[in-house]
């Protein structure tokens, strides 16, 4: 375990580069290369008072000795200079093994500054060599910042999914361990430890013996094609007591040097990202292409002994894209390699990427004992899905590996007849390799089986949506028409959410629009494509275009139904949470700029009723429509209001209010007393919040926003503030709560009531004046608590707020009727759809 102390040091140490050295990659280089400066210095002085001699600072390179840079007599210059000499020459003193050669080659220092250096080294100095497992857990927590997205693709894989893949896969004593592309060397790092963990009794790998152990520490082998990651790599497995790890700078993909190279266990999250043309592989590859993901599966799949075993991350493009590279890979895995797929949640690696993952795991035993593939489903992770990536309960991976394991021990027996999958937790399925080969796409989504499965006995024939429907109709339709043909033009901002139908508001010539826009005519079905407008629902069927035109976005996805099929019917499938769910797994791309693949809508599966009775439901469902859309228009158009007295005087918020209360009114409290805690996903758009977790003072004390029971909480950074996270905060434990740092907090005093308040600040005008004050830059832009504290309102006496609030609760208990009605209807719109697919 990490302790805090030094914990406390690597902080230190990066705080003190941030000024001079900003990039994370860089400020772990400058600490990594310091630290075994400094514990080659410990090495020689504990071989000096074990009464031998120095090995590596002896001779000339005795003036570079950790212990010379601090010496008083050296001014600040001096220490400089000295510094960044000795770095730069330390892969040249013969006296030091090849590894921390390895370690040392082109390292410099890139900043000049006196100051920053002595103040770096005085913490580096701080630690000591001491052969502990204590500093190979501070070197990973020092290579935890290096979770940004690297030059070739490469995402660090968070330690709970390493020890979940190294947990399943089980690498045994005497087996070989590579990782192809190790970056950090994280599931070598985890490997080792579970070996030694799984012999022990007493102390860690304690059951080994003294041959065992040394084996053990030469069965591990790492490649990657960066030197930085070489070097970190090194330094890791050093500090966990490797003394001579075996970390290569090597080209997996394009090098053949080490093709005949084989290994007992292969685990890795190899780069997503293939660099503008391609690869350029060598030909070994059984499957041809110059996707890098598509090669390292290749690449994995073929290292394996006879006996081995694997387990890769994958983006959703290897489970279900339709290029040829692509299906080929899957058809291969699936005849020889491949026994189970885990689906993990779309945001396993924020904040730095959305991008939807999955687990493949391989052992060619059990691929040929077994005619089905098992799928896994990872619904919690144990941590929260939003960019802050906090823990959470309920994680599935216990649960995961214990599904994992009965299936191989039923698979290796003999017995598979034993595993019920409809028994297990996590979603088990067994798909037939025969269904998983139907169409020669060998899909790897577990949901579209999943669907199959539940729905094989229903009454209407069930159709890929891409059989009944064109997608992407294409614009040669209209490429003849006179240039400035005037058609209707629709921006994203114009298609509604959840709503069927849109007005077409602009037109434009057809040749301002033609290259750059997608097409569409009268009674296509438009969606979004991209998140978050594909979430939210954004959909509609095109009517009354000009000329029957239109083009718009070039993030929507256009249906034109075939004679088979109404476009109500086919809006209507698209608009189900199912849909729009399974759809939001497979998305691909990074950050904002995710997008549901098109393969998706070509192979969606769904029940093709007759027309007529196609249009009995779309007409029940109709009817629905319009109460929803009767109750919609009063909830969205609904803000209490006040109407104001000229009588009242005008006050200023600041003046009558308390606003970002201080948090030393509690820390006199007992810190481990229990308080509620709100982080922001929990912040709603309604006026009462009464958080739902809780934690003790001493833990949030100084991290967070401070405020008790009645207090108005308004979030401050963008797009929360904008999009009206707000409320009263009730039912706080012990009356005292603390929430997210981007939160403002507003506390009445006297003569002024929080319900009072609260219509003011989720005002328009409120939300949109303060977007104007904010300050800032991209997406950390705030409203600052000045903004707050200058906002005049009127103020009545205490007995007419209370009035005016009585006024506002009765509005408020109609308006959340009309939301229940929505609720009830929405719900009876489901029913309709379900029974399409009812036997």
């Amino acid at each position: 375990m990490l302790d805090n102390e030094t914990k406390r040091r690597i902080d230190t140490a990066r705080d003190i580069l941030v000024g001079k050295v900003p990039d994370p990659k860089s400020q772990v280089e400058q600490i990594t290369i310091a630290l075994v400066y400094k514990f080659m210095d410990d090495m020689d002085r504990e071989s000096v008072e074990m009464g031998g001699k120095a090995g590596f600072f002896t001779g000339d390179n005795e003036r570079y000795a950790w212990s010379k840079i601090f010496d008083p007599r050296l001014g600040g210059h001096e220490m400089l200079g000295l510094y960044g000499e000795a770095i730069v020459k330390l892969n040249q003193n013969p006296n030091i093994p090849q590894l921390f050669r390895d370690i040392f080659k082109n390292a410099y220092l890139p900043y000049r500054d006196p100051e920053t250096l002595k103040l770096f080294l005085k913490t580096i100095n701080e630690f000591h060599y001491d052969h502990s497992e204590r500093l190979g857990d501070a070197f990973e927590y020092l290579l935890s910042v290096l979770g940004s997205q690297g030059d070739a693709g490469q995402f660090r894989t968070p330690r709970h999914i390493i020890d979940f893949m190294v947990q399943v896969v089980d690498p045994q004593k005497h087996e070989t361990i590579l990782d192809p592309a190790c970056g950090t060397a994280g599931f070598l790092i985890s490997s080792y430890k579970h070996i030694l963990k799984e012999n022990t009794k007493k102390m860690p790998g304690d059951m080994l013996s003294g041959e065992e152990r040394k084996k053990l520490l030469t069965n591990f082998k790492g490649y990657d094609i960066s030197p930085d990651m070489v070097r970190l790599s090194l330094v890791n497995l050093y500090l966990h007591g490797f003394v001579q790890p075996n970390i290569l700078e090597y080209d997996t993909l394009t090098s053949e040097d080490r093709w005949n190279e084989y290994a007992d266990v292969i685990m890795a999250n190899p780069p997503f990202m293939s660099p503008k043309g391609g690869i350029k592989p060598h030909k070994k590859f059984s499957v041809q292409s110059n996707r890098s993901e598509v090669l390292f599966v290749d690449y994995i799949a073929e290292h394996l002994t006879p006996t081995g075993r694997a387990a890769v991350i994958v983006p959703e493009g290897i489970i279900f894209q339709g290029a040829n590279a692509y299906k080929q890979l899957r058809k291969m895995l699936v005849e020889n390699h491949l026994y189970a797929v885990v689906s993990l949640p779309g945001g396993i690696f924020n904040p730095y990427s959305g991008v939807k993952t999955s687990i493949l795991l391989m052992d060619r035993q059990i691929a040929k004992k077994c005619d089905a593939i098992l799928f896994v489903k990872i619904a919690n992770d144990g941590f929260g899905l939003g960019a802050q990536r906090r823990e959470q309960p309920g994680s599935d991976l216990p649960d995961a590996v214990n599904v994992i394991a009965d299936y191989v021990k039923a698979a290796r027996s003999g017995s598979l007849d034993t595993f019920k999958p409809e028994e297990k937790p996590c979603g088990a399925l067994l798909v037939k390799k025969e269904k998983l080969a139907e169409n020669e796409e060998y899909n790897l989504t577990g949901d579209r089986y999943r669907v199959i499965e539940k729905r094989v006995n229903q009454k209407w024939p069930i159709i890929s949506l891409g059989d009944v429907c064109e997608i992407n109709p294409k614009k040669s339709e209209v490429k003849d028409l006179p240039i400035d043909t005037m058609v209707s033009f629709v921006p994203m901002e114009d298609l509604n959410g959840n709503r069927i139908n849109f007005i077409p508001k602009k037109e434009k010539p057809i040749g301002e629009v033609i290259k750059s826009y997608t097409y569409f005519k009268d009674n296509d079905v438009l969606l979004a494509r991209v998140t978050p407008c594909f979430e939210n629902g954004k959909a509609g069927i095109a009517n009354g275009l000009k000329n029957g035109i239109g083009f718009g976005s070039s993030e929507y996805f256009v249906f034109r139904p075939s004679s088979k099929i109404l476009p109500e019917y086919i809006y209507r499938l698209i608009s189900t949470v199912e849909f729009r769910k399974n759809g939001a797994n497979q998305m691909t791309g990074t950050g904002g700029l995710q997008r549901v693949p098109i393969d998706y809508l070509l192979t969606y599966l769904i029940p093709l009723p007759p027309l007529e009775v196609q249009r009995e439901i779309v007409a029940e469902i109709e009817e629905y429509q319009k109460l929803i859309d009767g109750a919609r228009q009063v909830v969205e158009g609904w803000k209490p209001k006040i109407e104001i007295d000229a009588e009242w005087p005008m006050v200023k918020l600041g003046a009558v209010c308390g606003i970002n209360p201080k948090k030393s009114e509690v820390n006199s409290f007992d810190m481990e007393m229990l308080v509620s805690f709100l982080p922001m996903e929990d912040v709603g758009i309604v006026q009462y919040i009464v958080p739902q977790k809780e934690k003790p003072l001493g833990a949030v004390y100084k991290g967070y926003t401070y405020f008790r029971d009645n207090d108005i909480l308004i979030a401050k950074v963008t797009p929360c503030f904008e999009n009206g996270k707000n409320g009263i905060a009730r039912n706080l434990i012990n009356g005292i709560g603390f929430g997210s740092s981007e939160l403002h907090v507003i506390r009445p005093q006297k003569n002024i009531l929080s319900e009072y308040i609260y219509p003011f600040v989720v005002s328009d005008r409120f939300l949109r004046e303060g977007k104007t004050k904010m300050t800032g830059t991209g997406g950390l832009q705030r409203v600052p608590s000045s903004y707050i504290s200058e906002l005049e309102i009127p103020l009545p006496p205490l007995e007419i707020q209370y009035e005016i609030i009585a006024k506002i609760e009765s509005e408020r208990k109609f308006v959340d009727g009309c939301r229940e009605l929505i609720k009830i209807y929405e719900d009876k719109i489901k029913r309709v759809i379900d029974k399409v697919w009812e036997d």
